[in-house]
């Protein structure tokens, strides 16, 4: 079992507890009052993931886990596709910026990912459900997403 960062402090929340023994967790701002929270009834939790690829890498999967043990210990998680932002290049500290994807690129990549959530979650109406959302349904109708690929590839934060 692996040690919670400090000693004094034993979970009573079932989340918590479980992230505790398989070393999910490394710091936390307030860990006392997040234990509380879980132990006051469901959560509501999110991640995000881009559409860059039909598929998630092992990258992902601690992410997917937490989401995971978030549902089974009786909380609600809320998987965040970037169906929007996947459409605005990120050079994330490489030479090139990654590919613009089309809007039917993004839509295989959507389906494919949503395979992979299947398998971990289970998504349905009831009140610990996961719930899967796409942030195009929302920054599609704004405009900012198309002015961020077409102006903002211009512009870097990195520079004065």
């Amino acid at each position: 079992m692996t040690t919670p960062p400090d000693q004094r402090f034993k979970p009573q929340s079932d989340f918590l507890h479980t992230l505790f023994e398989r070393g999910f967790i490394h710091q936390c701002t307030d860990m006392t009052a997040l234990d509380a929270r879980l132990c006051d009834g469901p959560l509501v939790a999110y991640n995000g993931f881009d559409l860059m690829a039909d598929s998630l890498h092992v990258g992902h999967l601690i992410p997917i886990m937490m989401l995971r043990w978030l549902q089974k210990t009786g909380h609600k998680p809320i998987v965040l596709m970037g169906g929007g932002t996947t459409r605005i290049g990120d050079p994330s500290f490489r030479d090139t910026s990654r590919p613009l994807l089309d809007n039917e690129q993004i839509a295989t990549n959507f389906q494919g990912i949503r395979r992979v959530f299947e398998r971990f979650l289970a998504f349905d109406d009831g009140p610990t459900d996961a719930v899967m959302v796409n942030n195009a349904d929302w920054l599609d109708g704004l405009g900012y997403i198309d002015f961020l690929r077409d102006f903002g590839r211009h512009f870097s934060v990195n520079r004065c």
